[in-house]
């Protein structure tokens, strides 16, 4: 059974990605599975070349050092000649109307007046890296399911049409994650693409900075700590981000304090040791440039071999080749 996953460096790593998705892999993850950094996906917005180099080296040192399997990770753009080739099969096996109807696409399209051809077609690139490395199970959130839906759609049409090649793959949900909100506001989720980082804590953040910004969280005016996400929301952030790095439950971890200002120390000392080793391992990673493009060359020949006979099919039977 093959799981994929991936991040996109659209934006440094920050708190709700690790707790909800990363440190889930680090520790739930199989020899089989795959995880890659998307950075060809940060492509369907106008993008910084050298900031997408940099995050995508960053984020890549960052689930080694989190503890995911070497063997599992990989870089999408070093299989861009694999992906780029069947992207195109399967853009020739996909409609434009069915392109057209992802809900990503329209609203993220809605109200401009030019969008890039990419953010159209990448739901076929995704499409491209599931079934390139034939996976059963990708998990994924409301708003990537019909993708995979897509990225199903277009595998059982190229079988039916062309012969057997792909796997059926299938969303799943994933297990419950933690909802970090932003500090900031309490109403929206934290995310690294956030134009004001004075809500969103980074995973490399140093000590003190992750302090200033969780003891400035919004909280409220009712001066009374307890696990109530409706009508304390601030307050339900920063338990929940407690019991998220503690495995304690809020209600209990609620009933312990008496102050906001006790709550906000728990939780940015909690979050400060929770990511202290991921820091200091991602540094260090990032210092030893060798060792980092080692494990990348290796992580890429690994993928090619996974994809390779699955493209060298799709090829054939299209009437490539």
């Amino acid at each position: 059974m093959i799981r994929l996953s991936a991040i996109t460096p659209s934006g440094h790593v920050q708190l709700g990605n690790y707790l909800g998705a990363i440190r889930r892999w680090a520790a739930e993850g199989t020899e089989q599975d795959v995880y890659f950094i998307s950075d060809l996906h940060a492509m369907t917005s106008s993008h910084n070349p050298s900031k997408l180099r940099s995050l995508t080296r960053e984020q890549l040192a960052l689930l080694i050092a989190a503890g995911v399997d070497p063997h599992s990770v990989s870089v999408q753009s070093d299989l861009v000649r694999e992906l780029g080739a069947l992207t195109w099969i399967l853009e020739c096996t996909c409609t434009y109307g069915e392109a057209a109807r992802m809900i990503q696409f329209k609203e993220k399209s809605a109200g401009r007046d030019s969008v890039r051809l990419s953010l159209l077609t990448y739901p076929v690139l995704m499409a491209a890296d599931i079934l390139l490395q034939g996976a059963h199970e990708v998990p994924v959130g409301d708003d990537q399911a019909q993708h995979v839906e897509l990225a199903r759609a277009l595998a059982k049409r190229f079988n039916s049409t062309y012969g057997e090649v792909f796997a059926m793959p299938r969303g799943v949900v994933p297990p419950t994650a933690s909802r970090v909100r932003d500090l900031a506001d309490p109403t929206k989720k934290m995310a690294k693409s956030a134009t004001d980082a004075a809500g969103t804590v980074f995973v490399l953040d140093p000590p003190d900075l992750i302090q200033r910004k969780i003891k400035r969280a919004v909280t409220d005016n009712l001066n009374e700590v307890r696990y109530a996400p409706v009508e304390q929301p601030g307050v339900a952030n920063l338990l929940e981000i407690i019991s998220a790095c503690t495995s304690k439950d809020p209600n209990e971890i609620a009933a312990s304090l008496g102050s906001y200002s006790e709550l906000k120390d728990m939780a940015a000392d909690a979050v400060v040791e929770e990511l202290r080793g991921v820091r200091e391992r991602t540094l260090a990673l990032l210092d030893d440039a060798p060792e980092l493009d080692r494990i990348r060359q290796a992580g890429a020949e690994r993928a090619r071999g996974r994809a390779q006979h699955r493209l060298d099919a799709a090829l054939r039977m299209a009437g490539l080749g």
